[in-house]
């Protein structure tokens, strides 16, 4: 009896130092299968890219028009920024971004075909991008943009309620109230 206690007392002293031994060893997979995801990662960053800075430059397009009180032009890039969502190839998205991304599209989708069906409408055009800004803002969080940009703020907007908007300059040119107070807002948040 007290040789099987000592035998299985030596076994399982052997597989405790085996086991622990085997553990310091790298595993060569491992490297390989991070490689292989941060290659995957910037394999779907760069599909993106096009994707995402094709509706960042008809947003900003959409909120220069506003801002210079130019219904005809903000229409023409609602459209094209509704285009830009319906046809925003989704195949290089994670599980995660894809989940995102779709509770931004809805939204944003239905706002710029509103802006894009109302030419000539400047205020209900407005209403649409105060909307619009709110999911593009997170589209750029969500993305990255390539560039510097502004998250402003307009305080009168909306009965003094405010609103905010996303620019490429830290000059204000406000898309709230146009001509008619060009300058008014602040520069709230920078987004590099």
């Amino acid at each position: 009896m007290k040789n099987l206690i000592i035998v299985v007392a030596f076994a399982a002293t052997s597989l405790t130092i085996a086991a622990c031994n085997n553990s310091n060893k790298p595993v060569a997979s491992s490297t390989t299968d991070t490689t292989k995801m941060a290659s995957a990662t910037g394999k779907r960053a760069a599909q993106t890219k096009p994707a995402v800075k094709s509706l960042l430059d008809n947003y900003l397009q959409l909120k220069n028009a506003l801002a210079a009180d130019n219904s005809d032009e903000a229409a023409t890039a609602g459209k094209a920024i509704a285009t830009g969502f319906a046809n925003f190839d989704q195949t290089a998205l994670t599980v995660t971004q894809k989940k995102s991304f779709a509770d931004i599209q809805g939204d944003a989708k239905e706002m710029a075909e509103h802006i894009g069906e109302s030419a000539g409408k400047l205020p209900h055009q407005r209403e649409h991008f105060e909307m619009l800004s709110q999911d593009i803002v997170d589209l750029v969080k969500l993305f990255g943009a390539g560039q510097s940009l502004y998250v402003d703020h307009c305080p009168m907007y909306n009965n003094n309620k405010g609103a905010d908007w996303l620019s490429e300059t830290k000059a204000i040119k406000n898309p709230y109230l146009g001509t008619k107070m060009p300058t008014c807002g602040s520069v709230k948040e920078e987004i590099k």
